[in-house]
């Protein structure tokens, strides 16, 4: 049975296919794969006088700002790039690493990192606007023309991603000083990364203190089981997921450590007795597929806890489940802005790191030189990404 989430996520796909059916003919929708794969914009003049307002008003600020974040978008961009090839040296060397690069979805599925439809939708439309707001504001600050802003959507046959854009004037932003094309290009990248320490920030010496004060530990919830060639015990022995493990024989285990500590002490083919918040199981531990010595339930784990009844009898539910939902979201939209934010660093084509790496190629070399250089790299990293997707998707075991 779905979930309000799925629902939720269903329907607001099924109003955006709609509603962009109806106004086909407002977009400009640049085919990649003809019908399959497409980018629409709906072009507006949203935002411009902001952008205008912010870029005359702290002008001398927005500058220097802009140019810290080029030291920071290269630096970012040599992360992100050595964290790419790290990681598909790991798949190689151990095929259970997981990808470095996956679609952010509010859909469950293999090869998908999944966000609650609200979180997603909120973070969406969060990331978008500070990333194209800061291009357009870098981009006036420079008194270069933004044409139009707007939103888009990335489509897959149906629209599924909404997105947000400005249209600085590319004629006349190619014929400015390498450092101020740059300083638009990062721009984007750095507004997001900047974001996501706001956002961990204010979740980690705002909202934890008050949160850790309301709550208390439960237990350990199975979030979901271990994938293998056969089922590990916790599939076998019929604990759901969502369940609560609040203890092992006569041990309770109102942490994730005391469940490891209990589980430690002992060995494949012992049999114990789980008891979570719903019934009670008897189970035959196997073997840590890493490490045969150590006992193994095959199970996704993660701490669980609860409002304690003291805040329960003065606040209700309502106030600590509201400021739990926030703190969840703040950590969503830090991992997102970050996440995102570094991989429009990739050195690929038509991502900002592309660009300001070809920028960056044309002063090291000849623009033809630099041009096939660029060429050269942006194929190796999508290779890179496509691997990557590929083996979140399981298809990882055909090409090794």
């Amino acid at each position: 049975m779905l979930d309000f989430q799925t629902i939720a996520a269903i329907i607001f796909l099924i109003i955006l296919t709609i509603f962009v059916f109806l106004k086909r003919k407002s977009f400009d929708t640049k085919q990649v794969i003809p019908y399959v794969l497409y980018f629409s914009m709906y072009k507006t003049t949203w935002g411009l006088r902001l952008m205008d307002y912010f870029a005359k008003k702290y002008r001398k600020f927005i500058v220097y700002i802009g140019y810290i974040g080029i030291l920071v978008g290269f630096l970012g961009m040599v992360v992100i790039s050595y964290s790419l090839i790290s990681n598909i040296y790991f798949l190689f060397t151990k095929p259970e690493a997981t990808p470095g690069v996956g679609l952010v979805l509010p859909f469950k599925a293999k090869g998908v990192f999944f966000v609650p439809f609200f979180y997603w939708i909120i973070s969406i439309f969060v990331i978008a606007i500070v990333h194209e707001f800061a291009h357009g504001v870098i981009a006036r600050t420079h008194n270069l023309k933004v044409k139009s802003s707007g939103f888009a959507f990335l489509g897959l046959i149906i629209p599924i991603i909404p997105a947000a854009f400005v249209e600085p004037d590319e004629k006349e932003l190619r014929k400015r000083p390498h450092k101020q094309q740059l300083s638009v290009f990062a721009a984007g990248p750095f507004s997001n990364i900047v974001t996501a320490f706001l956002f961990v920030a204010i979740a980690s010496f705002v909202l934890a203190p008050i949160i850790n004060a309301m709550i208390e530990p439960n237990g350990v919830k199975v979030t979901d089981y271990v994938k293998g060639d056969t089922k590990f015990p916790a599939e076998t022995a019929g604990i759901k997921i969502g369940e609560v493990i609040q203890q092992v024989n006569d041990e309770t285990t109102p942490y994730v450590n005391n469940l490891s500590a209990a589980l430690r002490s002992k060995k494949p083919n012992d049999v114990v007795e789980i008891k979570t918040d719903k019934s009670l199981y008897q189970i035959k531990l196997a073997k840590n597929p890493e490490n045969e010595s150590l006992a193994y339930i095959g199970a996704y784990l993660e701490q669980s806890t609860k409002i304690k009844d003291s805040i329960k009898g003065k606040f209700g539910t309502l106030l600590p489940n509201g400021l739990l939902w926030i703190y969840g979201l703040f950590v969503i939209l830090f991992i997102l802005n970050l996440g995102i934010g570094l991989f429009n660093l990739v050195p690929i084509g038509p991502l900002d790191g592309g660009r300001m790496l070809q920028l960056a190629l044309h002063r090291i070399f000849t623009k033809e030189k630099g041009n096939k250089y660029w060429y050269g790299i942006g194929l190796f990293f999508m290779i890179l990404i496509f691997i990557n997707i590929a083996a979140g998707f399981g298809l990882f075991n055909l090409f090794v």
